[in-house]
């Protein structure tokens, strides 16, 4: 009898751990698969806020005016903090450079020693002005990263995006439906994307509408291939499902041709970026560290013509170097 119920005893554990495991192992795979299909959008509806906000907030569009609003940059300034995927208000990035400029300056403030006040004045004009440009190429450089990652995801996501619409085009669904099915089963940054053209359909926007504004919303020139080939199609007619199937395999092949380029150049686009930014930042550390270097050359008659000199110099190898590594393809 004792016997029987060891046996049994130990059956039983034998199928809690089976069991405890199969429902682990459940969790975790669930869990990796929400956060694999799961997007910014679809986690903002998810918890509970309103889809007009949901907009607002993925379109950076806010009901109350912000305090640089008016300047003529700002918009240009949103546009590439929105297209770089940063989160939160735009100004926000502006505050902050201007806090680290101020930060920056005072120290080197502290370091820099002058002789007379009037040489304290004008160290103090080139350690703000290097600071501002130290600063400035910091968040400049970090924001282009940002954009030029979240560009290329998006646009090896796009192919993928089309492959679902034209599946549930085939199958009879409506090409809003088959958007909103991409963008509820596609990751970010393409599922959002997708999910702001169906709010701004919903919302009273023609469909070709809210294509062009995906397409100037995101920078990419294969949006502006998907808004150019759905407004054709809804003039002159056609399959749009065979014309977006040819699409994604233009799609794929220019960007194959972009992977190739890019190798190609790859050594020149570093000598490039070494070249055109060295240059300003080692300038800027001068003026940072040693303001005295330039501030004591001011009076020289020659100097500003130097200078001015060197920048027309500077910008002209710039546009050189600039045309040399971009190909147009």
């Amino acid at each position: 009898m004792q016997a029987i119920l060891a046996a049994f005893i130990y059956l039983a554990a034998f199928l809690a751990v089976i069991l405890a495991v199969h429902g682990v192992t459940q969790v975790m795979f669930a869990s990796t698969d929400l956060k694999l299909r799961t997007n910014r959008r679809l986690a903002l509806l998810a918890g509970g806020m309103d889809p007009q906000e949901v907009y607002r907030t993925l379109v950076r569009r806010s009901l109350r005016p912000t305090r640089f609003g008016s300047l003529p940059f700002y918009d240009r300034w949103c546009m590439q903090c929105r297209q770089a995927g940063i989160e939160g208000d735009p100004s926000h990035i502006l505050l902050w450079t201007g806090c680290g400029t101020i930060l920056l300056w005072l120290l080197a403030t502290v370091v820099v020693r002058a002789g007379s006040f009037t040489g304290v004045i004008l160290d103090s004009v080139v350690t703000l002005l290097a600071s501002a440009i130290i600063c400035g190429m910091a968040a400049w450089f970090w924001i282009s990263r940002k954009r030029a990652k979240r560009m290329r995801l998006l646009e090896e996501q796009m192919p993928l995006g089309l492959d679902v619409v034209t599946r549930a085009l085939r199958a009879g669904h409506p090409v809003i439906s088959a958007v909103q099915l991409a963008g509820n089963e596609l990751g970010d940054p393409i599922g959002s994307e997708f999910g702001v053209i169906v709010d701004e359909t919903t919302y009273g926007s023609e469909f070709r509408e809210a294509l062009t504004n995906f397409a100037r919303r995101t920078g990419s020139e294969d949006a502006h291939f998907f808004a150019v080939s759905v407004s054709i199609q809804s003039e002159t007619g056609g399959n749009l499902a065979e014309i977006l199937e040819g699409l994604a395999t233009v799609i794929r092949a220019r960007a194959m041709l972009a992977k190739r380029v890019k190798a190609l150049s790859s050594e020149g686009r570093a000598s490039a970026v070494l070249l055109t930014i060295m240059p300003v930042a080692m300038i800027s550390f001068m003026m940072l560290t040693h303001p005295e270097f330039y501030t004591t050359k001011f009076s020289d008659p020659i100097f500003w013509p130097t200078v001015g000199i060197i920048g027309i110099v500077y910008l002209i190898g710039w546009l050189m170097i600039h045309r040399i590594i971009n190909f147009r393809y």
